[in-house]
């Protein structure tokens, strides 16, 4: 098995708090998530949103969702 590095890319990303925080980030039912989330479409599907994550915005100008501390150990301030 080969091992790869990913090329470094600056991106841009928002740390999601509440809706409003982020365009690409809409409301789901209540009645199915506690507290508050949101939802956004990416290109493998529609994924929950929690306070703290954070929303990229990828290389082709989608949008998609990654947990605080996965985006700590991924990335850094350019």
């Amino acid at each position: 098995m080969a091992q790869y590095r990913k090329k470094p890319v600056v991106i841009e990303a928002t740390q999601w708090f509440k809706m409003g925080d982020h365009p690409a980030v809409r409301e789901i039912m209540k009645k199915y998530y506690d507290g508050e989330c949101g939802w956004i479409d990416t290109l493998e599907g529609g994924h929950v949103v929690t306070p703290g994550d954070w929303i990229i915005t990828g290389v082709k100008g989608e949008h998609y969702p990654c947990k605080p501390d996965i985006f700590e150990m991924t990335y850094e301030a350019a």
